[in-house]
């Protein structure tokens, strides 16, 4: 059974304030539960439906009944399992490889879908502005499917971490160069800009270059692409100089 303190302590990390005040967050879902086992992550509290499900993992577990999940999952179905996991310091940025850096990215389902193409392609950092939505809202969290682990990501200032850095750097913009016909660096930074306005013209204003993906066919009518389907392919191109 679900005490009356967990379950308040359960719904109090469905915000931000929350999660930041007890340095815990959600994660849902026996596969994505699991992933984070398998990691480097702290894991606080596991709730289950089902006895069998992590006898495996030999990790102490709270079985509670479906009824008892649905009061403190954040999922319109929820999954079987939730667990609570210590949300990580952020680790020093790795300068030697391709850096990822998102410019206001508001939707969890793009964040989560973005961390697991870092993950993908070997992006060991993203770097998020302020205004990025949180990565340990419930929704990233389930859309990573565990890459949440295995990606170092730090919330900052991100005009002053591009003025600061030595490295070249790159944005993705409806009016740069063809990226198929430029010659791109790693180490280096790639800023992918918000759903609706693309990068910043702040950021835009201090960064090295302007790329983009080019339009085929013969109307060319689509206005933009989604930022993950645009990041997914700016990260192949960009990983054709990853050693």
């Amino acid at each position: 059974m679900v005490t009356k303190n967990q379950t308040k302590l359960i719904i109090s990390l469905h915000q931000k304030k929350y999660r930041n005040k007890h340095s815990l967050f959600i994660a849902e879902g026996i596969k994505v539960i699991q992933e984070l086992i398998n990691s480097k992550l702290q894991l606080h509290e596991i709730y289950c439906t089902n006895k069998t499900v992590f006898e495996e993992a030999r990790v102490d577990f709270q079985l509670i009944s479906e009824k008892e999940l649905k009061k403190i999952s954040a999922l319109t179905t929820p999954n079987n399992a939730l667990a609570l996991f210590k949300i990580p310091e952020p680790q020093k940025i790795d300068t030697n490889g391709l850096i990822l850096v998102l410019d206001d990215i508001r939707d969890p389902g793009n964040l989560g879908t973005i961390i697991r193409l870092c993950d993908w392609f070997g992006i060991k950092d993203l770097v998020c502005s302020n205004e990025t939505v949180d990565c340990y809202n419930t929704k990233v969290v389930q859309a990573t499917m565990g890459s949440l682990a295995r990606v170092n990501i730090t919330y900052t200032d991100i005009s002053d971490f591009i003025k600061n850095s030595d490295l070249p750097s790159y944005a993705a913009t409806m009016n740069g160069t063809n990226v198929y016909k430029s010659s791109l660096p790693s180490p280096g930074i790639l800023v992918m800009g918000n759903e609706s306005n693309g990068v910043s013209e702040k950021v835009q204003e201090i960064i090295d270059h302007q790329i983009t993906i080019p339009r085929f066919g013969d109307l060319k009518k689509t206005e933009s692409l989604n930022v993950a389907t645009a990041t997914a392919i700016m990260l192949s191109e960009f990983s054709k100089n990853f050693e």
